[in-house]
């Protein structure tokens, strides 16, 4: 059963910014963070599959890494020099970002969230527990942040064990990995717990709706 630990408080709203609608209008921000094996890749998936009116998208991010295969700047990333990265940084030019080792960058640039914003897209974002903050902070009412959560860290063990695909200190690692994050939860607007993949993934659409309605 998903129970919903946190209702969301979308009240005094920015009278500068318009309100959206699924028909249109300019979008919002969606924030997506859990564990590994929670369920979360899956259930937004679902949504942007099963629910395109919702106008789910997500962010264009950049990185310093170079294309890979037929990947084309601007499509899957915008693809930047660590320099060029490093420059941006300064010039305080993104919403988020990370240096997952040396000179290679991952982060979201502002202007690229504005513009999908005015084109009507509600900007979907999966990221860790920090980017989630940083993101919130940085949008206050126009971002809705959700953690999907296990029902228990017992339960989040079956999950990974029972994929069959990583060895057992890795698992331990995500395991002590979640168990930081979940300090977290309670620091978002909505947690759902997600024992039942069905119906987490209604009650996932059904914030999101009252979201973006509202």
């Amino acid at each position: 059963m998903v129970k919903i630990q946190k209702e969301c408080n979308f009240s005094n709203k920015p009278t500068t910014c318009a309100t959206p609608s699924l028909g249109g209008g300019r979008g919002r921000l969606l924030i997506f963070s859990a564990p590994s094996g929670s369920g979360k890749s899956t259930i937004i998936n679902w949504l942007m599959q099963e629910h395109p009116e919702l106008r789910m998208h997500f962010s264009i991010s950049c990185t310093s890494r170079p294309p890979r295969g037929q990947e084309q700047d601007g499509v899957e990333y915008f693809f930047l020099t660590p320099e060029e990265f490093r420059k941006k940084i300064e010039n305080g030019e993104f919403v988020e970002y990370e240096e997952v080792y040396a000179d290679r960058y991952y982060g979201t640039l502002k202007a690229q969230v504005e513009r999908q914003l005015e084109a009507g897209e509600n900007v979907v974002f999966d990221v860790d527990v920090h980017g989630a903050m940083n993101i919130k902070q940085a949008y206050g009412n126009d971002a809705l942040s959700l953690f999907i959560q296990p029902p228990s860290i017992e339960a989040l063990r079956q999950r990974l064990e029972g994929r069959g695909t990583e060895k057992a200190e890795e698992i331990e690692k995500r395991i002590a990995r979640a168990a930081y994050e979940l300090t977290y939860a309670e620091k978002f607007d909505t947690v759902i717990i997600n024992d039942d993949l069905e119906t987490a993934k209604q009650e996932t659409l059904q914030q999101i709706l009252r979201f973006i309605e509202g």
